[in-house]
This record gives structure tokens, sequence and C-alpha cells, in this order.
């Protein structure tokens, strides 16, 4: 497979806040990076780019968080809806609108990858240019976005670790350049990942979020004592969880290390993490508020890093999460059995709160409201917490840390994740025997947790466990269904 590098550079005019369209640049520009890239300012914005680029429908902003992967999982009753995803809940990788979404993931994720590089490109050089502490988190981020987005190509589109550390991986691109980008096999992939976290690692120790003042809260909270997150002068410091910020890396470290069986030192980053208590439970009062604006359906000071999608919210209401004649949701039989309703979900606030019943004459079934916005004119008040596609959630880390812990200390690792069933208001007790008996335990509450962002189906092909249907039936693991084929022809990438 040959990467040909044609690069096309896009900006936005704006700080991540902003929903601002893009502005494309002509591809090849000699222009374009000197002036971007003569201020501190026109850094930030590239970086901004970088994230609005991803939030776009083609990625994270439907087919990487509650799209394609969600339904390669089996986590949706769906009809079919013109996009007709109900072929790729079969798995049929062939069909026509299968290829034209999977195509637009690898292009739009090499998209992102681009501007990193082209960030990484001009950052040393122009060091001198930037104020306090503002070069090390630019240059962070930059690295820490392209080895995140790396790492789901790597998920998608090669075999897991466990199955072939020696198969062919994907292109890694860590160069702004044109020439043909060579495939790294699984295990280098991994390593070149590995090589960008850590690094964006020790430039981020300096990321503000670290600062013992900097405390995570909803946005609407006033109180300085309660929330810090924008409290700092600079937009562009400010919600630091809204970006791959330092604790973030480390989250993205713990995921990779675990993809390839380095369960040590998953475990020192997750519970770097964890220990760090700078992302509390979610209290059950907001979780459960009767008030939809005082409502936490997002559960939002959990989520470590998550992608802002302000723009995704009529698309939500509208077409994604709707019974009915279109749309994703459950029916009543695959909403019982992830949940557990005989048993575990009979008191998981999961359960009740982001599943929301309708019926007709002939059945029922649940429409999926954890993303769902107040029916407000505007956005002002109209939710506790701003619209985000969670990327990387405190659970996870209990769920990493509950995996890597169970060979030296199976008390602790039932632990880990006793604590966030109990943060989920499930006081059913576990019988765990074994380490499979964990792993399964883990699986079924990932999927209870997950719902809708994207996680499950990553989780499956890492173990290279079946698929477990909406009601039981299995899926048996195979490559066939975890590797999603390589775009037919050469990918020209930069552009659309």
């Amino acid at each position: 497979m040959k990467i040909r590098l044609l690069i096309c550079l896009f900006l936005v005019t704006g700080l991540l806040s902003s929903c601002k369209k893009w502005l494309e640049v002509e591809p090849e520009s000699e222009i374009a990076a000197p002036i971007l890239f003569s201020t501190e300012n026109g850094f930030m914005e590239a970086i901004n780019g970088v994230y609005n680029r991803s939030t776009e429908s083609d990625l994270y902003g439907k087919e990487l968080t509650f799209g394609t992967t969600e339904v390669l999982a089996q986590n949706f009753s769906m009809r079919d809806d013109g996009q007709d995803y109900r072929q790729t809940s079969l798995y049929n990788y062939k069909h026509g609108e299968f290829i034209k979404r999977k195509d637009k993931i690898w292009a739009g994720l090499y998209n992102a990858i681009v501007n990193c590089n082209l960030i990484l490109e001009n950052v040393d050089a122009k060091k001198n240019i930037f104020s306090g502490a503002n070069y090390s988190i630019v240059k962070g981020e930059a690295l820490a976005l392209r080895a995140y987005l790396h790492f789901d190509l790597l998920r998608l589109f090669a075999p897991s670790y466990l199955r072939n550390p020696s198969a062919k991986g994907i292109p890694y691109a860590n160069k702004y350049t044109k020439e043909i980008t060579p495939v790294a096999n699984v295990s280098e992939t991994i390593n070149l990942i590995i090589k960008d976290l850590e690094e964006s690692k020790q430039l981020l120790v300096v990321d503000p979020i670290r600062s013992a003042n900097y405390v995570v809260n909803y946005p609407l909270v006033t109180d300085t004592l309660k929330n810090t997150e924008e409290k700092n002068p600079s937009l562009f410091l400010q919600n630091r969880r809204h970006r791959l910020n330092y604790y973030a890396v480390c989250g993205t470290l713990a995921r990779v290390y675990l993809y390839k069986n380095d369960k040590v030192k998953a475990l020192l980053n997750a519970k770097e993490v964890i220990d760090s208590k700078k992302f509390p439970w979610t209290a059950k009062s907001d979780f459960e508020a009767f008030e939809d604006s005082k409502k936490d359906r997002i559960l939002y000071k959990e989520l470590v890093f998550g992608w802002y999608i302000p723009g995704a919210a009529k698309e939500i209401k509208d077409n994604w999460f709707q019974s009915g004649t279109r749309g994703f949701y459950l029916i009543e039989d695959a909403a019982d059995y992830i949940y557990e309703k005989a048993t575990a979900g009979a008191s998981d606030s999961r359960y009740k709160y982001w599943l929301s019943a309708t019926s007709s004459q002939s059945s029922r079934s649940y429409d999926i409201v954890k993303y769902r916005r107040n029916p407000l004119s505007t956005e002002t008040g109209a939710n506790l917490h701003y619209l985000m596609a969670p990327a990387i959630r405190l659970s996870e880390m209990y769920y990493i840390a509950a995996e890597c812990s169970y060979a030296n200390n199976p008390t602790v690792a039932v632990n880990y994740l006793k604590q966030v069933r109990e943060a989920r208001q499930i006081g059913d007790p576990l019988t765990i025997n074994n380490e499979e008996d964990l792993l399964k335990e883990l699986l079924k509450d990932a999927r209870k947790e997950w719902l809708a962002e994207g996680q499950l189906f990553y989780m499956y092909k890492r173990l290279n466990r079946a698929i477990v249907g909406q009601t039981g039936v299995t899926i048996p693991a195979s490559d066939n269904i975890f590797v999603l084929p390589l775009p037919n022809d050469e990918i020209v990438y930069g552009g659309r």
C-alpha cells in the first residue's frame, strides 16, 4: 500500500470553542505556512484546526464515536437510513456505502495527521516566539494528536498485536513530505506511537491541568473554588479536558501499552490518571437531576479527554438517535440484555438515564439520550455542560488498572471494577474466581459504559474475543471482521 502525500492545509479562524468553518489553503502552498507560523497565535490556530477537523462527521463527530465503530460492535438497533448501516452491522465490507465511509475515515485521519506534521515541522524553529509554556503545550499536543490518530488507524486497518505483531500495519506519517510513506508492521507502528506519546508526556509536564489550582467542574459553576477550567486569561489554556492534555496522554499511553500487552506500563499510566484525583465520579444528584438543564448525561467531570462537538447537536437530535423510521436505538430485548435488567441493571444509573422508553402498537424500544441537548433556541443555559464526544473516560482507567493488576493482586483488580459499578449505583456482588471471569465482567461493564462512544469494537479486537450481539448471539472473532480493508486505490490524502 502506498501513500502519496499531497498536502492540503486546513485552518480555523478562531479558538476551539468556535464553530467557524475551515478555510482551505491551496495544496502545496508556499505562502500559507510562513504566514501562519510567524506568530504564536498562528500555531494555536493550527492546533485548533486539527481538533476541529477531527470533530467532523467522518471522524469523531460521528463515525468513530457513535457511527461505524458502534455498529461494528453490535451496539445499535436500526432501520435503513440511506447510508445503510445495516450492511455494516452484517460486516459486508464490499457494500458501497460502507466503502465510502471507511475510505473517508482513512483519508480524514491522515488529513489531520498531515496538519500535525506541518505544525511539528515548524515549531522548533520558532520556539522564541512563544510565551510562557506555550511552546511545550503546542508541540506536546501536536505529537499527542499525531499518535492518537495513528493509533485509531492501526486499530481499524491492521491486525491486533495479539493476533500478529509482525503483520503489515499502516504508514506512520511522521514527516511533512510529499514522499511515499512506507508501511510499518504492527509492532513498529505501536512503538512509533509510544515514542510520540512519551515525548508528548514530557513536554506536557507544564500543562495547567496538573496544577493543584486547576479544578474540574461544570462550565456554569462560577465559584472559582469549585471550577477553574475557564479562569486562565488565555483561551488556549482553558478547558484542558477538551484537548489532549497531560492526563489524556497518560490515558492514551495506558491504552497503547495495554494493546501491546505491556501491562506494567499500562498500569503505571492508568494509575497516574486515577491517583491524580482530578476527575471525580459524577454525583448521583447530577446524573439523576429532575430538571434537564441540571442533568449531566455525559458524565462531564469524568472525561479525561473529549472532542467538543457543538455542531453535531442538531444532527443528533434529528437523525442519529431517534427510533421510528430512522436512526440508532435499542429494541427492548437488546437494552434489557446489555444492561442486565434482571440483575445489575435494575439499579444501574446508565440503564435508567441513558435510555428513554418509547412505545408503538407493535413494539417497545429505547431512544439513546446520552447526547441529548435541551430543546432551547440558544446554547445559553441549554445544558449543565458542553456537548462532548467522550474520548477517554476515568472509568476506562479503572478497567485498565483492573486488567493489569489481576495477575499480581486479584483483590485489588476486582476492587477497581467494583468502584466503577458503585459509581453507577450497582450494588450487586461480583463473583470472580479467575482472570477469565474478570475479563468477561470488564467486557460487560465496558459495553454499558461506552454505549455510543466507539470504543467497544477495539476491546473485542484487542482481546480477540467474539463480538456479542444485542441479545447474546455471538459473532466469532476473525480478522475478516476486525481488520477493515485498506482503500483500493492509492490514497492522496490531505484533500477530499
